[in-house]
């Protein structure tokens, strides 16, 4: 009975990070649509909410990752104790830097503090897995965001520099109707696949089964979880993203979406990476600012930006490690 309740209390921690994952992260799929008008607020919200959930069906690659490649199955107690440490690390980091209006990654956030929770329980850290599906993807991703955002943005700038401001307007914010879709799309496709993966993991600790598959009611709760999280909107980090690093017309815009979605749909279905697609979409604003003048972008609050990008791990590995020695002291 104890098992059973501690199994639950880790699936509903795991739904309240995929809440505070969608809170966090609608502000990034949402931003660059509201900032250009192409969408109205209220219509980028619902977009965003029912693609976020649509994509949490499209595949598990990143779940089986995320259950696999950091840390070792932990059986018993004391290995939901581990996953319940994690969760509530990276929930708590959402939260913080949330109401910060700080990008920071839900993603990182959770890796951190599994690796953390379990280096304090004497557990398996798989650094192997670390360093290939962790600390290569955390690098690469975001450059390839500010790589693809420029390039995209630079070949619109040279196509359409004969035609008035106001038709080239127009026409992308029609197109970002349709990029805006698939940045959510692949959004739900990368993070709801955490959470997938830390339930999966979580039984396979109580032995309630022996394989990474994803059962139906887990991608179920969690698409639900992390869209409800995405249909509070964001704003606080919005107004950093879209007001204060950059100001974003509809060809930078559908430059950003372009970019991300391409890169969220290769690292999900073929790579099956957990990338940050905060950073990503952060990065290729950068990049597509940039490709404008380097002035159109407020390096400043950038700089401030990657900060917490490179706290965020070493944060939650420490509070999950604190949690998990306060959960094993009272337990």
């Amino acid at each position: 009975m104890l098992l059973e309740s501690a199994l639950l209390a880790v699936v509903l921690a795991a739904l309240l990070f995929a809440f505070t994952n969608g809170l966090h992260d609608s502000a990034h799929t949402i931003v660059t649509a509201i900032v250009s008008r192409a969408l109205t607020p209220g219509v980028a919200i619902a977009l965003a909410t029912l693609m976020t959930l649509l994509g949490a069906f499209l595949g598990e690659g990143v779940a089986r990752t995320i259950g696999q490649d950091f840390i070792s199955p932990i059986h018993g107690a004391d290995g939901l104790a581990v996953l319940f440490a994690a969760l509530s690390s990276a929930a708590a980091w959402n939260l913080f830097s949330w109401y910060q209006g700080m990008p920071s990654s839900a993603s990182h956030a959770l890796i951190g503090g599994m690796v953390g929770a379990a280096l304090a329980s004497q557990g398996e850290v798989r650094w192997d897995g670390v360093l290939i599906s962790f600390l290569v993807p955390m690098l690469v991703a975001p450059l390839l965001g500010w790589l693809l955002g420029y390039l995209i943005m630079l070949g619109i700038l040279w196509l359409f520099r004969n035609t008035s401001p106001g038709v080239v307007n127009r026409g992308f914010r029609l197109a970002q109707s349709v990029s805006a879709a698939m940045l959510s799309l692949g959004n739900g496709l990368q993070d709801a696949q955490k959470t997938m993966g830390i339930v999966v993991l979580a039984l396979i600790t109580v032995g309630s089964q022996n394989t990474y598959e994803v059962p139906t009611w887990v991608t179920l709760c969690s698409a639900v979880a992390i869209s409800l999280g995405t249909a509070t909107g964001g704003w606080r980090i919005m107004r950093t993203l879209g007001w204060r690093m950059s100001r974003i017309d509809p060809p930078q815009g559908f430059a950003v979406e372009a970019a991300v979605s391409a890169i969220m749909g290769f690292t999900s279905l073929v790579w099956h990476a957990p990338i940050s697609s905060t950073h990503t979409t952060t990065s290729a604003i950068a990049g597509a600012g940039t490709a404008r003048r380097v002035t159109g972008v407020r390096w400043g609050i950038f700089a401030t930006i990657v900060l917490f990008w490179l706290v965020t791990v070493p944060v939650t590995a420490v509070i999950a490690a604190g949690v998990y020695g306060l959960l094993h002291t009272v337990v």
